[in-house]
């Protein structure tokens, strides 16, 4: 961490390295195009309204009804006062996207590497080296920037907490506050989760060597430092995350209150998701070494092998055009590991999976055994149901692991451990206190082990069939002998990427030897490792994620286009909901346009979610209706898609005729199978026993309308001779929406288990729901004394570090 002048120009040199190789790969971005991320497509579906309104007025609505009849925008690009570290964020992201991304990956593990003292050319070795890991760019290739963005201040985050330990405590103090604190800001609690099982048993492994060298104190004292600094981090970021565990216990993250299942048997009661749902994406226990082979299990359920392909070659030769027979061949469904679909393999490059053997050689002390074990660590983890003692033990007894799905995520942690203990292991080639004899042994041993799992895993091929889970599906779409064409080219890139990491690895470890023999100098060795692990690397990742990834930034900006279906119903400018029953509850495609039930979220609302399973599912048409869902998109004989209209929708609001009292959530949601949602409105009394009045009188001249529409506002108008109760057709949001008759506030409830429900006096009335969430208003204060203080600590702690080196050089 050196700061003299000539380190500065030093690290700004590796800087423009940095930015020159993330535009180099994401070279279109130079041209104007952007990339098509097939889940930001689905996002901006989701965020149409949101940012339709937020460009109109300027105003932050907090609230969509496009999606799932209606959710907040907490998880949709919702900003919020005095969010400092987003600003900051911006600043640090400033390429283009994607190539912003890939920048953070490199600077962050720069950072990292530069806290654990390795000499800055292999820092930035090693920062090209996780930057183009194939699963980080993977992500970016579909969409998963959230995830991403996390992943890139992960080791800024490491690198604070090794400053602490190493007694540096001002800068790690600053560093961890920061760097926290943007990690907690890009908002992927799954990513950070992980990390922090990471950083235990970072703080187990230091706290047996305090025991051990008697130093408890400074442990303690590191610790409470690390606290403290996390607890800023997480006062700058107040908004987001109360605003998000709101919301989490209103969605599927939540718990919920349903004991029966749709079919009316018993419901295991759980405060996370389901155990299947969790470990559905789960590594095979021998696929987990695609880490060092690349397609050793298929590589994606989409493998582009050209006119090299068995498939190709048997397509020919049944007469098939060369064209249609390479258009095949480019897609080719190669994936035959155990999850359900891969985009591309987990693969961290063999060179650098080589020079972690060899760290585990020649690294000592506490480095290595937290990165050790921080790798096995994620490895176990990621093979979900295929390690079932494990997984178990953590769904059911380790706090919040059963909020989050597909497992295999977690080998983001093993993705980062490995070529950190790599770069530590050629660091320690470079020091002269390590011996010749030491250092060659090293390489010997880790050359042997590295290219003997290679070589097992040639003499491994007779013992697999090659056959995946999908392959019944496919046989019943290619046939028979084109499925046996398929498998060929499976065990095909099977032995071709198998020996391709076995030549990898020899000429790795040909340089190492020729370094340590001192046949060659530092910079040679640097600069054939890097172009090394950059052949081997990309050369991978341009399978997945390349050129033909680009395209016009308008394609980008305006993902779905209007058809001729949307241009029918937008002729309707009333209030309304749309369902497409064949994008259903999983899809934002129709949210881009109208109002829909249905949506794209990792945490969808719960009560819309049991709507869809208890009832839409079996096409109760009172929920629909009660959902004011106006146009049903079905086909007709010859499987052409058109709007039909719900002429039963009940509209925007309705006066009942009867409550209908059930006792509790069971009741409630069983109730609305049997029910007139027109004349009807179900509440739970358990959950207000102040509703004692059951009847009410809704004649013909009772009406109400809605008048005035925002997202986060909404304005009727109503006329009725009696005293009535009002059923609206919005979701009901215990937190934040507000209801007022003639400007008085008045209580609202929540009736037909999703939806809002309000008392009306006789007469004419103006009716108000107004989305006024609290927790905006209360984050954004905690935030703003956080900021503030943020700032301080790091204006006189970097001042205080400086007048102290000051001292010392006088």
């Amino acid at each position: 961490m050196n700061l003299s002048p000539k380190a500065i120009i030093t690290h700004i040199c590796v800087i423009a390295l940095f930015i020159l190789a993330s535009l180099v790969y994401f070279y279109p971005v130079l041209q104007g195009k952007a990339i098509y991320q097939s889940d930001i497509a689905l996002y901006k579906g989701m965020a149409q309204e949101r940012d339709a309104y937020k460009d109109a007025t300027g105003v932050e609505s907090y609230w969509t009804n496009s999606a799932f009849g209606g959710m907040p925008t907490y998880q949709l690009g919702a900003n919020y006062p005095h969010n400092y570290v987003k600003e900051l964020d911006r600043l640090i992201r400033f390429l283009p996207r994607p190539a912003d991304y890939l920048f953070l990956y490199f600077i962050g593990f720069y950072i990292l590497l530069l806290c654990l003292k390795v000499d800055f050319r292999l820092a930035a070795l090693g920062a090209i080296a996780f930057g183009f890991s194939t699963y980080l760019i993977i992500i970016l290739g579909v969409g998963h920037n959230a995830k991403a963005h996390a992943l890139g201040y992960i080791p800024m985050v490491l690198g604070g907490v090794v400053l602490v330990f190493r007694k540096k405590y001002i800068l790690g103090f600053i560093l961890t506050a920061l760097a926290m604190a943007l990690e907690i800001s890009a908002n992927h609690y799954q990513m950070t989760y992980y990390f922090m099982l990471l950083v235990l048993l970072m703080g187990l492994v230091y706290l047996i060597y305090a025991i051990k060298e008697k130093e408890l104190k400074h442990f303690f004292v590191s610790v409470g430092i690390l606290v403290l600094a996390v607890v800023l981090s997480v006062f700058t970021n107040a908004t987001s995350l109360l605003a998000t565990k709101e919301y989490a216990d209103w969605s599927t993250r939540g718990k919920s209150e349903l004991t029966i299942n749709p079919d009316g048997s018993e419901k295991a009661v759980s405060t996370g998701l389901d155990y299947d749902y969790i470990t559905q994406y789960s590594y095979g226990v021998m696929e987990s070494l695609n880490v060092f082979v690349p397609r050793l299990f298929g590589g994606s359920g989409s493998e582009n092998l050209g006119k090299d392909s068995k498939a190709y070659e048997y397509l020919t030769n049944q007469g098939l055009t060369p064209t249609k027979a390479l258009e095949f061949s480019s897609g080719l469904p190669l994936y035959w590991g155990d999850q359900p679909i891969v985009a591309a393999p987990a693969y961290v490059g063999a060179i650098v999976f080589f020079l972690f053997v060899l760290g585990g050689f020649l690294v000592d002390g506490r480095k290595k055994w937290w990165l050790l074990s921080g790798a096995v660590m994620a490895l176990l983890l990621s093979w979900g149901k295929n390690f079932p003692l494990l997984t178990n033990f953590m769904i059911d007894y380790f706090p919040m692991y059963n909020k989050f799905r597909a497992v295999s995520s977690i080998q983001v942690v093993l993705e980062l451990c490995l070529p950190v203990l790599g770069i530590l292991g050629v660091w320690e080639l470079f020091k002269s206190s390590t011996g010749q004899k030491e250092k060659l042994n090293a390489l010997k041993w880790s050359f042997f082990i590295t290219a003997g799992l290679g070589i097992v895993i040639l003499l491994l091929k007779g013992f697999f069939d090659f056959e995946g889970s999908r392959d019944e599906m496919y046989r019943g779409y290619f046939g028979d002998e084109l499925m046996s064409m398929i498998l060929r080219d499976r065990e095909a890139v099977y032995v071709s990427d198998t020996i391709r990491s076995l030549v990898y690895v020899l000429l790795a470890a040909a340089a190492l030897w020729f370094f340590i023999k001192e046949k060659i100098n530092k910079n040679v060795l640097v600069f054939a490792l890097g172009a090394l692990i950059l052949f081997d690397l990309v050369g991978v990742d341009l399978r997945y994620v390349n050129e033909d990834d680009f395209v016009r930034q308008r394609q980008v900006n305006q993902p779905f286009q209007a058809s001729q279906i949307d241009q029918m119903i937008m002729q309707d400018d009333s209030i309304y909901r749309v369902f497409d029953p064949q994008e259903g509850i999983n899809g934002s495609r129709t949210s881009y346009f109208h109002k829909s039930i249905g949506g794209y979220h990792a945490a969808k609302p719960r009560a819309l979610q049991d709507l869809f399973e208890y009832h839409l599912y079996q096409n109760n048409l009172q929920v629909l209706n009660m959902l004011n869902v106006k146009y049903i998109i079905q086909q007709d004989e010859e499987g052409n898609s058109f709007p039909a209209v719900n002429p039963d929708a009940n509209g925007n609001a309705w006066f009942v005729d009867q409550l209908v009292a059930v006792s509790s959530a069971n009741e409630a949601i069983q109730k609305l199978g049997d029910f007139n949602s027109k004349t009807q409105a179900v509440v739970n009394t358990a959950q207000y026993p102040e509703l004692t009045k059951m009847r009410y009188t809704a004649d013909s001249l009772a009406r109400i309308d809605l008048v005035d529409y925002r997202p986060n506002y909404l304005k009727y108008t109503s006329k009725n001779p009696n005293t009535g109760f009002a059923v609206f057709s919005e979701m009901h949001y215990p937190s934040g929406w507000n209801a007022f008759v003639d400007g008085e506030f008045q209580e609202h409830y929540k009736v037909n288990y999703a939806l809002r429900g309000i008392k009306v006096p006789a007469g004419e009335h103006e009716i108000e729901f107004k989305f006024e969430p609290e927790v905006v208003e209360t984050g954004s204060q905690i935030s703003l004394v956080a900021n503030i203080l943020l700032g301080i600590i790091i204006v006189g702690g970097l001042g205080f570090t400086l007048f102290l080196r000051k001292k010392e050089v006088a």
